[in-house]
């Protein structure tokens, strides 16, 4: 099973919890056992876990790229000005798997799965492939 979502991010780096959305398809396809793959199809975007409770966890986090990969830097080459974008999509990563037992994702208390925007706002899309077993 696969599905496509479709996004829409408003701001230039943002971390957009789509845990619910994952959710609910794998409960809308009656899935007991298996694995969600989620996937981000985009070189600016990424998919990455993380904390859900504190919101100064993404706020720290989007922070702390932006100190790693400076939006403007000298030596940059790339014509469309977003190497940096790229650099916090590569390390962040295109995809994340996740355990679905009982119907539910196998996430710990704390834990989110996030869209993760680093060149908008976009419309953006992320895919969730569920292989059920």
């Amino acid at each position: 099973m696969l599905k496509k979502f479709s996004i829409q991010t408003d701001k230039h780096d943002q971390m957009i919890d789509v845990t619910h959305k994952v959710q609910n398809f794998i409960t809308k396809k009656d899935v007991d056992k298996g694995v969600a793959v989620i996937y981000c199809s985009h070189t600016t975007g990424g998919i990455t876990i993380n904390e859900n409770a504190d919101p100064d966890v993404k706020t720290d986090m989007l922070r702390r790229f932006d100190e790693i990969y400076p939006w403007e830097h000298k030596l940059d080459r790339h014509m469309e000005g977003n190497t940096a974008a790229h650099m916090k999509a590569s390390t962040v990563g295109a995809s994340q798997h996740v355990i679905i037992d009982g119907g539910k994702l196998v996430l710990g208390t704390w834990q989110g799965i996030y869209f993760c925007e680093f060149d908008g706002p976009r419309n953006r899309n992320f895919y969730v492939k569920i292989v059920e077993g």
